[in-house]
């Protein structure tokens, strides 16, 4: 569970991993944690930082909004073919189904934007757009 802090629309955001108070929700994955940054009152969509222990598997799900990923720490495998290296950038486009898993010997630490809350598992992935 992500817990939401009530911030500005226009507000200026500054953190630091170690100064955070990070968190962890009754439905959070054993050894998770995470904590808002701030919410786009118009959109909806989040920018996060999260931390999933090495190993830790993520179900297959997917987003309303697009997503944007920044790595801190360890590697982040998303999908078959693309890791990422502390540093690393990936874009996820709106419902696109989203497979990814912590693969390195320590934690995994990012930044998520845009996405929002709640993810949806894979079953209700809908049907691409033809447009």
């Amino acid at each position: 569970m992500v817990v939401l802090l009530p911030i500005l629309l226009f507000q200026a955001v500054a953190a630091n991993l170690d100064a955070v108070k990070w968190t962890h929700g009754a439905n959070d994955p054993a050894g998770s944690e995470s904590v808002v940054l701030r919410e786009d009152a118009r959109t909806g969509g989040l920018e996060l930082l999260a931390r999933y222990p090495a190993g830790h598997v993520f179900k297959p799900h997917w987003h309303e909004s697009n997503e944007r990923v920044l790595l801190i720490e360890g590697r982040l495998s998303i999908g078959a073919d693309r890791v990422l290296e502390p540093g690393g950038f990936a874009y996820l486009p709106a419902r696109e189904l989203q497979q990814m898993a912590c693969v390195s010997q320590t934690r995994c630490t990012f930044v998520s934007a845009g996405a929002k809350i709640p993810i949806v598992p894979n079953e209700k992935l809908p049907t691409p757009d033809k447009g």
